[in-house]
C-alpha cells in the first residue's frame, strides 16, 4: 500500500521562510534602534531637568528635539509589534491540522486523478487506532480500563447437619465423665414357692471419659489492609468460623478418638449384621434391616446419613417399566426413606451408611463457642505492622449408647 502525503507549494515554503526572515531582521534592528532611542530620550530628559531647575522653563529648541524623540520612540514601538505579529502568525500557520477521515479522501492526489478519469481504483493508507497496545502510535489500549466487581466470590460452603442431629449441652470443665451399663443379668422370675429364695440379677457399670478437643487456626495479615479494605476483617471473621465448623463436622462424624480427637459417632457406631438373610438385598432394604436391628437393640433409629450420592442412586431406583420406585421429580417435600429422615452430607464417605437414634445415643458439649480473636502482640508482629487473627473453639461428644448407632457400607464401591 502506497501511502500518499500532500503538502503545501515550495513556492509558498519559500514565501513564508523569506517572511520570516524579513521579520526577524525587522525585529533586530528596530530593537537596537529603540535601544539607541532610548538612550537618547533619557539623556535629553536629563538636560531639560537641569536646564528647566537653572533657568525656570525649558527652551523652545530643546522641548522640540525632546518630543521630536518621543515621536521616534513610538514609531518604532509600532513597527517592532508588527514584526512580532507576523511572526506569531506564521508559527500558528505551521501547527498540524487533524484532518477528518473525509476529508483526508477528498483531498488524496490519487482520488482526485481517479475522480478525473471517472475510472481506476486508488488506495490510501490510514492509521487504525485500537486498543491492543498503549506504547506504539495509533494505540489507545490505556484507555480501555477493566470494570470491576465489588466484594468478593466466596467458595461454596458445606452444609453441616451432624451437629443438628445431636442432643445439645455445654461444660465447664475439659474432660466429661458419665457412667454407663455394660452388663445386666436379668434373673427375675416367678416365685415358685412360698418362702423360698428370691432370683439374683446382677448390674456391671463402667465410668466413661471423654476429652474436650480443641479446634483452631489463623491467619496473618497486614494492619494496613485491614484498615484500607474495610470489609476483609468480616470476611476473614466468617471463613475462619466456616473452617471449624467444617473439621467439627468431620470430627462429630469420623473422629478417631486418639491424639486429641473427638471419638466420633461412626467410630463407636455397632457394625451391621442383617437380623435376617434376604438375597438379592438392594441398598433400600439393607437400610430398613439396619432400622431393625436398631429397633431390636431397643433403640430406634430417628435418622439416617448417606453420602449425596448413595441417596442420589436410591431416588434414581426405578422399576422395570422405567418408573420411579418411590421418589417423584416433582415433589419438594425433604429426602425420607420408610419413614425416617435422611441427611446428605459430603462427610460420609461414599457406600458408606450410618443409622441411629441420634438424640438418644449421643450428646454435644459445648466448652468454649467458636471465636474470633485478633492480636498484634504475636512475635515480630508489632515491628512489622503485622495482625494475627485466630478462631477457635472447644467441645466434647458423649456417645452414650453405641448400640444405637448402626453403619455399614452397601458394597457397591469396590
Amino acid at each position: 500500500m502506497n501511502t500518499v502525503k500532500v503538502s503545501e507549494s515550495g513556492r509558498k515554503d519559500a514565501g513564508s521562510q523569506a517572511d520570516s526572515g524579513h521579520s526577524e531582521q525587522v525585529m533586530e534592528q528596530v530593537t537596537a534602534e529603540l535601544r539607541r532611542i532610548g538612550d537618547e530620550v533619557k539623556s535629553a530628559g536629563e538636560k531639560a531637568l537641569l536646564e528647566a531647575k537653572n533657568a525656570g522653563a525649558l527652551s523652545v529648541d530643546t522641548k522640540k528635539a525632546v518630543d521630536g524623540m518621543l515621536v521616534k520612540q513610538g514609531e518604532l514601538q509600532a513597527r517592532l509589534n508588527d514584526a512580532e505579529q507576523k511572526l506569531a502568525r506564521r508559527g500558528n500557520d505551521e501547527l498540524p491540522v487533524c484532518k477528518s477521515v473525509g476529508q483526508q479522501v477528498v483531498e488524496h492526489e490519487g482520488i482526485k486523478a481517479m475522480m478525473a478519469a471517472r475510472e481506476g481504483r486508488a488506495r490510501m493508507g490510514l492509521k487504525a487506532i485500537t486498543s491492543v497496545t498503549s506504547g506504539a502510535d495509533g494505540s489507545a489500549g490505556a484507555l480501555v480500563q477493566a470494570q470491576r466487581v465489588q466484594g468478593i466470590v466466596v467458595p461454596s460452603d458445606r452444609r453441616m447437619t451432624v451437629r443438628d442431629l445431636l442432643t445439645p449441652g455445654s461444660t465447664n470443665s475439659n474432660a466429661i465423665e458419665y457412667m454407663r451399663e455394660t452388663g445386666f443379668t436379668n434373673n427375675a422370675a416367678i416365685q415358685v414357692a412360698e418362702g423360698a429364695a428370691k432370683a439374683e440379677s446382677t448390674m456391671k457399670f463402667d465410668l466413661q471419659t471423654t476429652t474436650v478437643a480443641t479446634i483452631a487456626h489463623f491467619v496473618k495479615a497486614s494492619k494496613q489492609i485491614l484498615d484500607d479494605a474495610a470489609m476483609l476483617a468480616s470476611y476473614i471473621d466468617g471463613r475462619l468460623r466456616y473452617g471449624l465448623a467444617y473439621v467439627e463436622e468431620l470430627q462429630l462424624l469420623k473422629g478417631s478418638g486418639t491424639g486429641g480427637n473427638l471419638n466420633g459417632i461412626y467410630t463407636q457406631a455397632s457394625a451391621y449384621q442383617a437380623p435376617f438373610a434376604l438375597a438379592g438385598a438392594t441398598s433400600i432394604d439393607m437400610l430398613r434391616l439396619a432400622l431393625l436391628q436398631s429397633e431390636l437393640a431397643e433403640l430406634p433409629a430417628t435418622g439416617i446419613v448417606l453420602n449425596p450420592s448413595d441417596w442420589t442412586r436410591i431416588e434414581l431406583t426405578k422399576t422395570a417399566d422405567g418408573a420411579y420406585l418411590f421418589a417423584n421429580p416433582q415433589s419438594i417435600a425433604g429426602p425420607t426413606l420408610w419413614g425416617r429422615p435422611v441427611v446428605n452430607t459430603q462427610a460420609m464417605d461414599v457406600d458408606a451408611f450410618l443409622v441411629g437414634a441420634f438424640r438418644l445415643g449421643a450428646q454435644v458439649f459445648d466448652r468454649e463457642d467458636a471465636s474470633v480473636q485478633v492480636s498484634t502482640e504475636d512475635g515480630s508482629n508489632f515491628t512489622t505492622n503485622m495482625v494475627t487473627i485466630r478462631a477457635e473453639e472447644r467441645l466434647g461428644l458423649a456417645v452414650y449408647r453405641p448400640a444405637a448407632f448402626i453403619k455399614g457400607d452397601f458394597g457397591l464401591v469396590k
